[in-house]
Formats: C-alpha cells, sequence, structure tokens
C-alpha cells in the first residue's frame, strides 16, 4: 500500500538526477547533498564548497543561521586547522551547528573537503 505524499509526511526533492537530489525537505528539514569545491587550497575549496552551500541553502528557504548538523570530510586530518580558519568566520556568531569532521578519502583525489548539512527551514 502507497502512502499520499501531503501535510506532514510530504517529501520534497529539489534539483533530482538519477542517483541523488541536491536537496530533500521534510517536516520543515532541509537535508543536503555533500558539497565540494573547486581550488587548489583546503581554504579555497572550502570557501567555494560554502558558498555553494548558502546557494542551496536559500533554494531550500533556509540560510546558515538555521544549520541544525554538519559533517564535515577531509582528504587529511592535517588540514583541520585551514578549513576551521574558513568555518569559523562563516557560521554566524552564536548559531554554531551540531558537527562532526572526520578523514575520508573523497571521490576525487584532487578534492580535500567536503560537507554535508542538515538545516530547519
Amino acid at each position: 500500500m502507497t502512502r499520499p505524499n501531503k501535510g506532514k509526511d510530504m517529501i520534497e526533492r529539489l534539483e533530482t538526477g538519477t542517483r541523488m537530489s541536491k536537496i530533500v525537505k521534510h517536516g520543515g528539514v532541509a537535508y543536503l547533498c555533500g558539497q565540494v569545491g573547486d581550488g587548489a587550497t583546503v581554504a579555497e575549496q572550502t570557501r567555494d564548497c560554502l558558498a555553494r552551500v548558502d546557494a542551496l541553502l536559500e533554494k531550500a528557504g533556509s540560510s546558515r543561521d538555521r544549520i541544525l548538523q554538519a559533517i564535515i570530510w577531509l582528504s587529511d586530518m592535517a588540514d583541520f586547522e585551514e578549513m576551521n580558519t574558513v568555518w569559523d568566520a562563516w557560521v554566524p556568531e552564536g548559531h554554531a551547528p551540531a558537527r562532526a569532521c572526520g578523514e575520508a578519502k573523497l571521490a576525487r583525489p584532487d578534492l580535500r573537503v567536503e560537507i554535508i548539512v542538515t538545516a530547519a527551514c
């Protein structure tokens, strides 16, 4: 039996492709797919990545001060401080989300940071 997709059970998918949606909204929460950025350095990639997060949050009807959780993957934990310098300047004061950061092999060798965000709408 299928359930209707309306009311509080409604799931909205934005920028949906075969493999994934860039945004999935449900119950007043927006779930963003992992974002990566362009650039040669971790700082450049982090800035670009966060600009992409900003754009998706706006499209979802949210903003960086409504982020609930962030998961950050670095290709090398040695880049933790460089990423944090950019992150700390980007997060609005008093609105730091729950956050985790770990090391992982990313999809391409040139990628050094990936950020996954969940935010209230």
